[in-house]
């Protein structure tokens, strides 16, 4: 019989992960996390199969670097998805990661709060404080990593492609007059990339699942059209890359057409990419051409934009 094993993170395991994996793992705060209550609950990793982390209690990031002489500047911080209800760490984290460092790319995964989690003051708000806090800590920490300020994306798949689409539709260009000099940073993703995404909060569009993770049973109408993010889209979104396929039976494609067509209707720089067949949570699908080639069609468009986004041919 197959044996499943959960295990709780402790400082020792941490420290052990860290050095095995030869990367940097960096709170998001070291004191005094927002919207934050201790209330006992312990973070939880099952590393049966495809690694799942649930009662996340003290977010974080962990910086995969590449090497200096293929280094593009360029970093992405990524949210790996799981309807909001836990974070799949490896398949839309940590292997997306090592695929961006390979072009090059700063891969940082974010290890963020969860609304489900009873640690939470207020559930909705600690995802997208945590994204915002990742982005501004990469921006702090851009020429130590060899990263230019303007060349940070989000990415994000499935209900961690709504918290990147909202990463991108909601953020500010920080406050110089804060405290702590990470807050003095911009928020604002220079670009998105969508994996199979969660956008929109309506009841016709959205997966009910993460809906509810997020917003709660009965959310107000305000509530929902503040975390619809097709609704939320203005000329200062950033540029989005968007992959996903149609026959995906657990969020419906419609999510990511209202997002598209929201972001020509702004005027953003957006490209889709539908496939016929491959479902949902396919991740870096590495042993298929379809949908697994949507890394280099991606890696085209990074290039693309890079590039200050010259038209193309």
């Amino acid at each position: 019989m197959k044996k499943t094993f959960v295990f709780t993170i402790t400082f020792l395991s941490a420290i052990f992960f860290h050095l095995d994996a030869q990367d940097l793992i960096l709170p998001l705060w070291k004191n005094n996390i927002p919207n934050y209550r201790n209330t006992g609950e312990t973070e939880k990793w099952d590393t049966s199969g495809i690694i799942r982390i649930s009662n996340v209690q003290h977010p974080d990031i962990r910086v995969f670097l590449p090497s200096r002489k293929i280094a593009t500047g360029r970093a992405v911080v990524i949210c790996p998805g799981g309807g909001y209800h836990i974070l799949a760490y490896d398949l839309e984290g940590t292997d997306i990661a090592k695929w961006l460092n390979s072009l090059g790319i700063a891969g940082i995964v974010l290890k963020y709060r969860l609304p489900v989690a009873s640690c939470n003051i207020i559930p909705y708000k600690s995802p997208l404080t945590d994204v915002q806090r990742a982005i501004r800590i990469v921006r702090s920490h851009a020429e130590e990593w060899h990263i230019q300020t303007d060349k940070i994306g989000v990415m994000g798949f499935s209900a961690g492609g709504h918290l990147a689409s909202t990463a991108g539709t909601h953020f500010d260009t920080g406050n110089p007059d804060a405290t702590d000099p990470v807050d003095r940073f911009s928020c604002r993703p220079d670009f998105m990339i969508l994996g199979y995404p969660v956008i929109s909060m309506t009841d016709s569009l959205t997966h009910m699942g993460s809906k509810k993770a997020l917003l709660g049973e009965n959310p107000s109408t305000d509530l929902v059209h503040r975390f619809s993010n097709e609704l939320q889209v203005t000329d200062q979104t950033p540029p989005a890359f968007i992959f996903l396929a149609s026959d995906d039976k657990t969020v419906r494609p419609a999510n990511s057409i209202a997002f598209y067509k929201a972001l020509l209707r702004h005027h953003v720089p957006a490209e889709m990419l539908i496939y016929p067949f491959g479902g949902h949570g396919f991740g870096i699908a590495a042993n298929t051409s379809i949908p697994g080639g949507w890394t280099a069609v991606c890696a085209d468009w990074l290039k693309w934009i890079s590039e200050g986004m010259p038209e193309k041919q």
